[in-house]
């Protein structure tokens, strides 16, 4: 798929990931881009740099979902390309507040089943459309200082996964974002697993120019730090090393930073 003259929309894009995916979409030529986030004047301001179109939008309320659909098809027509990018972080293991798993399943879940619900169909009717997912590197190997956000996270990539398959013969690509560490406001906190994440974090506008390509070529998996594929082979061919590795790792981490 070709970005030029495409209708994109783009949740979280407010700023890091989501801001640099929506400048780099102008810069690529789209027709329409509208910038969704929870912040509707941070939305203003970057749909302001790209002249498109802002929209204050929950992503965890689908009623949200469905109205920004509606608003970017009344200004621009079908969308071409959803970027359901929203995410947030927070701590803890099994002793999380039930207030925050049920924040991280809404946010890095069902924000996701919210936006296929809402394009799937007229993309099908058109026999042709992309759905780019943020998920994580921690959806594919795992996120040792917050369980909610690692067990979420593998639930995104799992329903991506699940959307490609049964909806790549209607003509519907997707691809599923995986990074690692990336400078934007959620390596700004001070907490050791954080901190380990900083020392090889990559810039919002490398992982823009990853996602661009993997949608030119059609491919599933984005991965802005190679080091995750072979991470995630290691686990696979011998998940038991790797999960002691792993240990290991966290108690360094937890004792250096």
């Amino acid at each position: 798929m070709e970005l030029k003259g495409c209708v994109a929309v783009v949740t979280g894009g407010a700023s890091g990931i989501g801001r640099a995916l929506c400048q780099r979409f102008a810069a690529d030529g789209a027709r329409g881009i509208v910038v969704a986030d929870l912040s509707e004047a941070g939305a203003q301001a970057v749909a302001t740099e790209v002249k498109g179109l802002a929209v204050a939008c929950d992503v965890a309320v689908e009623s949200q979902i469905v109205e920004l659909v509606r608003r970017t098809e009344a200004a621009f027509g079908p969308i071409d390309l959803f970027v359901s990018n929203a995410g947030l972080a927070t701590k803890g293991g099994a002793e999380a507040p039930d207030a925050d798993w049920q924040l991280n399943w809404d946010v890095h879940v069902m924000s996701h089943v919210y936006a296929a619900r809402a394009v799937l169909p007229g993309m099908i009717e058109r026999g042709r459309g992309y759905l780019l997912n943020t998920a994580s590197a921690a959806g594919l190997l795992t996120e040792m200082g917050s369980a909610p956000y690692s067990v979420t996270k593998h639930a995104a990539v799992a329903f991506a996964e699940w959307l490609s398959i049964q909806h790549y013969e209607a003509g519907i690509r997707v691809s599923c974002l995986c990074p690692m560490g990336v400078t934007t406001n959620m390596l700004t906190v001070d907490n050791p697993h954080v901190n380990y994440l900083k020392l090889t974090a990559v810039s919002p506008e490398h992982v823009a120019e990853e996602c661009v390509k993997a949608i030119r070529e059609e491919r599933f998996m984005v991965l802005p730090h190679p080091e995750v594929k072979e991470f995630y082979v290691y686990r696979a061919n011998d998940t038991d090393r790797w999960m002691n590795g792993m240990r290991r790792l966290n108690k360094k981490i937890r004792g250096q930073f």
